[in-house]
C-alpha cells in the first residue's frame, strides 16, 4: 500500500543520500528502509532499521529522492509523523528518527515511551 499523501515517516535529504549509497549496487529495484517499533529499552519501545529486500503486504511505503521505506502495520501509529535522518558526527554515524510521538527517551537515546501507551520500561544495558 502506498500512502505518499499522509506519510507515516519522512526522510530527510541526508537520509536518502545514505540510503541510495547503500543500496547502489542493488539490483532488485524493491530493495528498501524497513523501519520498526519493537518492545524494549528502559523506556518501553525501540526503532529498528533494516534493509529489506520487498515490502509485505502489510506494509504502508514511502517512496522519497528514489529510496522506498517500509513501515509495518503494528509500527504505522507509533512513528506517524516521524522524520529519519543520517548524522555523521564525531562520536559516530547512523540513521535517527525525531518521533513526534515520544513523549520521554532514555538517557541512551535508543528507547522512547509514548503518552497512549507508557510500555514496559527495561534497563539501559545494550
Amino acid at each position: 500500500m502506498i500512502d505518499q499523501q499522509s506519510a507515516v515517516v519522512s526522510l530527510t535529504d541526508a537520509a536518502a543520500s545514505r540510503l541510495r549509497e547503500l543500496t547502489k549496487e542493488e539490483t532488485n529495484p524493491n530493495v528498501g528502509l524497513r523501519v520498526y517499533v519493537y518492545s524494549g529499552g528502559c523506556s518501553g519501545y525501540k526503532y529498528g532499521m533494516m534493509l529489506e529486500d520487498a515490502p509485505t503486504a502489510e506494509d504502508n511505503i514511502l517512496e522519497a529522492n528514489g529510496v522506498k521505506v517500509y513501515v509495518d502495520g503494528q509500527s504505522v501509529d507509533l512513528l506517524k509523523g516521524s522524520s529519519i535522518d543520517y548524522v555523521d558526527t564525531l562520536m559516530g554515524a547512523g540513521f535517527t528518527v525525531n518521533n513526534p510521538n515520544a513523549t520521554t527517551g532514555c538517557g541512551c537515546g535508543n528507547s522512547f515511551r509514548t503518552a497512549s501507551d507508557e510500555g514496559q520500561a527495561r534497563s539501559c544495558a545494550h
